[in-house]
């Protein structure tokens, strides 16, 4: 019984941890995709007078975020990365964004 109340103590210890590590891990993939939507941007900009829409390029799909872009004029962009599902649990780093000019916010998140 002793037994079995420790290893119950041990999980209720390491299971929330771990969960907080596999939203990071979720959370770089999510950065790392919105960082791959920035060189696309830049590269569809060299090309054109303005920057991409969504239409323009592909979003990356995900089980865990859902990607966009807003605020698209000739000199200005922002990606967002918004949790979906189980990640949004990670409800302060989301949306993670992303600008023109590498803001990125929420800053803590990043």
């Amino acid at each position: 019984m002793i037994v079995i109340a420790i290893v119950g103590i041990i999980a209720a210890i390491a299971f929330p941890a771990y969960q907080s590590q596999i939203q990071e891990s979720r959370r770089g993939n999510a950065q790392q995709q919105l960082l791959q939507l920035q060189l696309q941007q830049e590269n569809y900009r060299l090309n054109n007078n303005s920057y991409a829409t969504e239409a323009d390029i592909g979003m990356p799909v995900s089980d865990y975020y859902t990607f966009s872009i807003s605020n698209v004029s000739a000199t200005t962009y922002q990606l967002n990365a918004t949790a979906k599902g189980s990640q949004t649990a990670d409800a302060a780093c989301t949306p993670l964004t992303l600008d023109q000019s590498m803001n990125k916010a929420p800053a803590t998140c990043w």
